[in-house]
């Protein structure tokens, strides 16, 4: 990845690359005003966390012959579920209905009309765990319990604000010396921030898929690894340069 930025009094071209974890780059034609020049620079700061809260999706899928069957199944097999979860000390609030569906099973044959063979039911539930380390005991007991679909987990921070103002000013100080770096091969210095717009930000709530397996042993449980997740703001800074 490569950055440029261009000052049109005198005429001068500067390249210059980009290094480390943060990326930064400049506009192509910074402003020349009459007291200075205008240096725009795009900067990501970034920082790690551990993951405090795991989002998990639990269902039950059932079949029968007739949309009644599979919905009176489903909805047994469901109410187990929900009950193995209060018993685990899971409040309500954490607790989603994500999915119910019903939908008809066909069995098709060349030259003939599709015939309906059964039905399939579908209730899941998102459920947020507070204590990480907890969840994979959990998931084992809603297998128990009749569930048949698990997805996730994904990771998250419940309180992402500290990390991210430690991101912010991060990026300030990475921005902050690459303009001065930028000036200083320019024979000029910076004289002031002019202004800061920040571009995008993530809050650690999308990081790269945890480790969530099986142990190899019965009388182990389903394994939560939480790891760290990254937490990033992009700014966009302009300085005026002297």
């Amino acid at each position: 990845m490569r950055s440029t930025f261009l000052l049109l009094a005198p005429a001068l071209l500067v390249a210059a690359g980009t290094a480390g974890t943060a990326s930064a780059q400049t506009a192509t034609v910074p402003t020349v005003l009459a007291d200075g020049t205008q240096l725009d620079i795009s900067a990501e700061g970034r920082t790690t966390r551990v993951p405090d809260i795991a989002t998990i999706r639990a269902g039950v899928m059932t079949q029968g012959q007739t949309a009644a069957a599979a919905l009176t199944e489903n909805a047994s097999r469901m109410a187990r579920v929900l009950a193995a979860l209060k018993q685990a000390g899971v409040a309500p609030r954490d607790i989603r209905t994500a999915n119910v569906s019903l939908s008809p099973q066909y069995r098709y044959a060349d030259g003939q009309a599709p015939v309906v063979t059964g039905y399939q039911a579908s209730n899941s539930v998102a459920i947020r765990f507070r204590d990480v380390a907890k969840s994979g005991t959990i998931l084992d007991t809603l297998v128990a319990q009749g569930a048949n679909q698990i997805d996730g987990p994904s990771l998250s921070l419940d309180q992402p604000d500290a990390a991210l103002d430690e991101a912010r000013i991060s990026a300030v100080k990475i921005a902050t010396a690459r303009a001065q770096l930028y000036a200083k091969a320019a024979g000029m210095s910076v004289v002031r921030i002019v202004s800061i717009t920040e571009g995008g930000a993530n809050d650690g709530g999308s990081p790269p898929p945890m480790v969530f397996m099986a142990r190899a042993k019965a009388a182990d449980s389903t394994a939560i690894s939480a790891g760290e997740t990254a937490v990033s703001v992009t700014l966009a800074v302009r300085f005026l340069l002297k």
